[in-house]
């Protein structure tokens, strides 16, 4: 029989109470920042979120809506072991498209769902320090190492965790564009997926939580699996059961269990109120990655 809405409400009841006063930080990309209704759900599951009692933080991506500009001003991409190569031409539309287009078009969604949402950059207020990536690969295990260079690629190296807790105790919800300063001043584009993974870190925040295009993590069978350690999840990317985009997006979730974040969830952002679905039922809908 289906459940009425009282039901689904004393279901979410203790969850509610759970999570409220926690920081959660939220990666946003793939399917569900293009799709109109799913970027509606979105805002509306932030916006609730937040009223209930809850800390939402919002890292967000933006590839496609970079490959579009890129290719209307005529400038190539190409991509360096999966990383987008940045020169200082890419790098001005990148800034111009996550911190402008993107960012407050999902500050103004959430805005309009009723919350208090702030756009940021890494700029602003010196949120997201960093320097510049360097690669290391090795084509051949018989040959040494190689360096290669993205361009203006950065890693994060200190995040102002003080500014997003004032802002949070505030009643704000923190929307940042994964957009990076170095000690000189020097702009860097940074993987959304590793910045997420070091402001849960440095907000040492109950959950991190990954909207992604698949369910979650998949064993050797394509079953979905809801719960993990990280020892099983560093097993599965050595026997070459995590493969591909999925390796990076679990490494950066491990490194963030490792620096205090309590769990990490991979879930299916293309489902309707997905968040909600994973943060307030019995069943969940994703992966549970736990130390």
């Amino acid at each position: 029989m289906k459940p009425n809405v009282a039901d689904i409400l004393i279901e979410a009841l203790p969850y509610i109470r759970f999570f409220s006063g926690m920081t959660l930080v939220i990666k946003y990309g793939g399917h569900a920042m293009v799709d109109q209704q799913l970027k509606e759900d979105f805002a509306g599951d932030i916006t609730l979120m937040k009223l209930i009692g809850l800390n939402p933080v919002v890292v967000h991506g933006g590839g496609p809506q970079i490959n579009k500009v890129l290719e209307r001003m005529g400038i190539s991409s190409r991509f360096v072991r999966g990383m987008r190569f940045t020169d200082q031409e890419t790098m001005d539309v990148v800034e111009m498209v996550l911190g402008g287009n993107v960012n407050k078009s999902i500050v103004g969604q959430i805005n309009r769902q009723g919350g208090k949402s702030v756009g940021l950059t890494g700029k602003d207020g010196g949120l997201l320090l960093a320097e510049k990536l360097h690669i290391m690969h090795q084509p051949d295990e018989n040959k040494p190492p190689e360096i290669l260079d993205p361009g203006l690629v950065g890693k994060v190296t200190r995040v102002n965790a003080e500014l997003l807790n004032t802002l949070s105790t505030q009643g704000f919800i923190p929307v940042i564009a994964p957009v990076g300063v170095g000690t000189a001043g020097e702009t860097f584009n940074i993987n959304a997926d590793l910045v997420a993974s070091k402001v849960a870190g440095a907000l040492v925040s109950g959950r991190l939580i990954y909207l992604t295009d698949v369910d979650g993590l998949l064993d050797s069978r394509g079953r979905l699996i809801t719960s993990v350690d990280a020892q099983t999840v560093s097993e599965m990317i050595r026997e070459g059961t995590i493969t591909g985009g999925m390796i990076p997006k679990v490494e950066y979730a491990l490194d963030a269990l490792k620096n205090g974040v309590e769990k990490v969830q991979i879930i299916n952002g293309t489902r309707r109120h997905a968040l909600l679905l994973e943060l307030f039922t019995d069943q969940g809908i994703g992966t549970q990655v736990t130390a």
